[in-house]
């Protein structure tokens, strides 16, 4: 059996997103994430609801990993300028990394150390990026970076994955 939600009104979009905003700090992510796609239903291009909507899908990472992963990225391109889309690729990166440091700390997850400290580099690399566009008096960017830069140097098992040294075949 399928469901089909029911639209809401244009009118009701800003009193929704509160709503979805509430539900993030109720830590209910799953009723944000709902509310979000239920705005950008009726208004495809609302930053608001894309800016939610992908917080709200990487507060479910520890659970839903690599496919909340895929379905954050994916909304990336949709922010309506370069500065948002660089921070929020960093965002996905950044707590990406958590949800790897949470498996590692319960260590169910081969892998994960480096896998952290990947993604971290790569949230600290957008985050480089957004830096350069950020609008005046905005060091969102910069506190971010800071942030990734202090988890790496609080966790020595993040490191990079050692390089194997070509050696080469003389058979």
């Amino acid at each position: 059996m399928h469901f089909d939600p029911k639209p809401i009104s244009p009118d009701s979009v800003p009193a929704a997103l509160d709503k979805a905003h509430r539900y993030r700090l109720l830590n209910e992510p799953s009723a944000a994430e709902s509310i979000c796609l239920d705005v950008l239903a009726v208004d495809p291009d609302n930053q608001q609801a894309l800016e939610t909507l992908l917080l709200a899908i990487t507060d479910q990472f520890e659970h839903e990993h690599m496919a909340g992963v895929r379905r954050a990225r994916d909304l990336v391109p949709r922010f309506d300028d370069e500065y948002r889309r660089q921070y929020y690729a960093g965002i996905v990166c950044e707590r990406a990394a958590l949800a790897q440091l949470h498996r590692l700390a319960h260590a169910t997850a081969h892998g994960a150390a480096q896998s952290a400290y990947a993604s971290l580099r790569d949230a600290m690399e957008h985050f480089e990026r957004a830096e350069s566009l950020r609008p005046a008096g905005n060091d969102e960017a910069i506190l971010r970076w800071n942030t990734c830069a202090r988890i790496l140097d609080r966790n020595p098992i993040l490191a990079p994955p050692a390089r194997e040294e070509y050696v080469p075949s003389f058979d």
